[in-house]
């Protein structure tokens, strides 16, 4: 698809950034915060970046950053369509409307949606099995508090998120009983301000393990001013806070996904697909554990790693109660995906409440 250079200024005047000029095949990205945030949208630009390595000039690539979930979002993607995109990826749960309703009045463009779970001809969705990092990181934190108490930076009240906690929940109470959650809701996925609030408010209740399901490194920082508190990076490696406070970390690695549906719309088999991989297919990788870490437990949670790895464990299994001490799973049994996908309860232990 040959561009012209009236659309390529217009395509700058929107604040679209692009990567190569008149290629047969143009991706577009959303993005809901910087590119140099040190998380969630890093890592989404490090896939963009993959597929241009990968393609060469047979690609363009373009990206808006910063896109407020809602309204602008569909301005955004709109956008993108109309200057000849070929392939959109959405990378924000808030943009699984707007992909949707853009979608419909561009049939011919291919859409690609992180998270969330509504699906058309033209629209695949895809998502990392993030709850299998969470399980890891939990297993870490368990161990390594000594005030028995972890703080939890949370997003928005959305499953993914709620999957999360729940699973950090589920394997820090394995290695120790006494554990306590303490929960804030920052709504929001990248406010450096908010998270750093959070993360110190946390900290003053008694945490000294903090885990976030933010994008920022603000909760890296203000561990590391308060010291005596440790940190996992979230969806980057943000390692430039390791050895500590940050011990480990989940990274998020797009690129493969990103390079393989490309290919899919350049030799013209793309179909719409859902996607949810983990740990063993490598779309969830674990941080390198750092030498704060004991070597018994470092050894334990790599173990644990492992057998997500390999299917030998689910990070679900039971016998597991939802909070109100209802039965949830029976010793040995695992929970399914749909329930995973559509999860709003907590599990038997968390004291806290899921905002509506």
């Amino acid at each position: 698809m040959k561009l012209t250079n009236l659309l390529t200024s217009a395509a700058m005047a929107l604040g679209l950034a692009t990567t190569a000029m008149a290629a047969d095949t143009k991706v577009g990205f959303v993005y809901v915060g910087p590119v140099g945030d040190g998380g969630w949208t890093y890592e989404h630009d490090q896939g963009r970046k993959a597929v241009v390595e990968e393609f060469g000039d047979a690609v363009e690539t373009v990206y808006v950053e910063n896109v407020p979930e809602g309204a602008d979002a569909e301005r955004v993607i709109t956008q993108m369509a109309l200057q000849g995109a070929d392939l959109i990826f959405t990378t924000s749960f808030g943009y699984m409307d707007p992909t949707i309703n853009v979608a419909k009045k561009f049939p011919k463009v291919k859409f690609e949606h992180a998270t969330g779970y509504k699906q058309a001809d033209n629209v695949s969705v895809y998502s990392a099995r993030f709850y299998e990092g969470r399980a890891v990181q939990g297993h870490i934190a368990g161990q390594m508090t000594k005030t028995n108490t972890i703080g939890y930076i949370a997003s928005f009240p959305i499953p993914e998120v709620i999957r999360g906690i729940n699973s950090a929940y589920i394997h820090a109470k394995e290695v120790n009983p006494d554990i306590q959650f303490k929960i804030i809701w920052a709504y929001t996925w990248f406010d450096p301000a908010k998270e750093a609030d959070a993360a110190k408010a946390l900290i003053e209740q008694g945490a000294d393990v903090i885990l976030q399901h933010t994008d920022s490194t603000a909760p890296q920082a203000a561990a590391q001013a308060a010291g005596n508190v440790i940190t996992f990076g979230q969806a980057s490696d943000m390692s430039e806070y390791a050895p500590y406070p940050r011990v480990s970390s989940i990274i998020d690695d797009w690129a493969p996904y990103y390079v393989a549906r490309t290919k899919a719309v350049m030799d013209g088999t793309w179909e719409s697909v859902n996607t949810w991989h983990g740990i063993g297919d490598g779309m969830v990788g674990i941080g390198e554990i750092s030498d704060a870490v004991p070597a018994e437990i470092k050894a334990s949670a790599l173990a644990l790693k492992d057998k997500l790895a390999d299917g030998s464990y689910h990070a679900f299994t039971g016998p597991l109660k939802k909070q109100d001490g209802s039965d949830w799973l029976a010793d040995g049994e695992t929970a399914d995906d749909g329930t995973l996908a559509g999860m709003n309860f907590y599990v038997e232990g968390l004291d806290a409440e899921i905002p509506n």
